[in-house]
């Protein structure tokens, strides 16, 4: 055993360390992959631009008319119109403001589509 030379069990040691090095580095790799493929379908599946119209919709009918009986009829037809067209469902409310010198509109914008549930406060300028 004196005589015995063991330089070779430190070149398979070192294969064995570099070996895993690289099964762990692919294996992170991979996963960051898959990270990067889920978030960029999340950004995909945001209905933004639906709620960016439902949203405009909804500001500008609000300036038409003051008349509570108008507003409700308005808010029906956007409920309506929202969910034939884009399978979603939207409720707003037209926040009344205590103070008498607050010109402000404020309004709450729910946005809801099965998947993506959003709201909104909107307060005008």
């Amino acid at each position: 055993m004196a005589g015995l030379n063991d330089d070779a069990q430190w070149i398979v040691l070192m294969g064995f360390v570099v070996s895993f090095s690289l099964f762990f580095l692919a294996m992170l790799l991979n996963q960051s992959t898959l990270v990067g493929q889920t978030t960029a379908e999340g950004v995909l599946d945001f209905p933004k631009n639906d709620i960016r119209d439902v949203k405009n919709v909804i500001t500008e009918s609000s300036q038409y008319s003051s008349d509570p009986s108008k507003i409700a009829i308005l808010q029906e037809d956007i409920k309506s119109l929202a969910l034939s067209r884009k399978g979603a469902v939207v409720t707003y409310t037209i926040i009344p403001t205590s103070n008498s010198t607050d010109s402000h509109k404020h309004i709450s914008i729910h946005y809801n589509n099965g998947v993506t549930e959003y709201n909104e406060y909107w307060t005008s300028l």
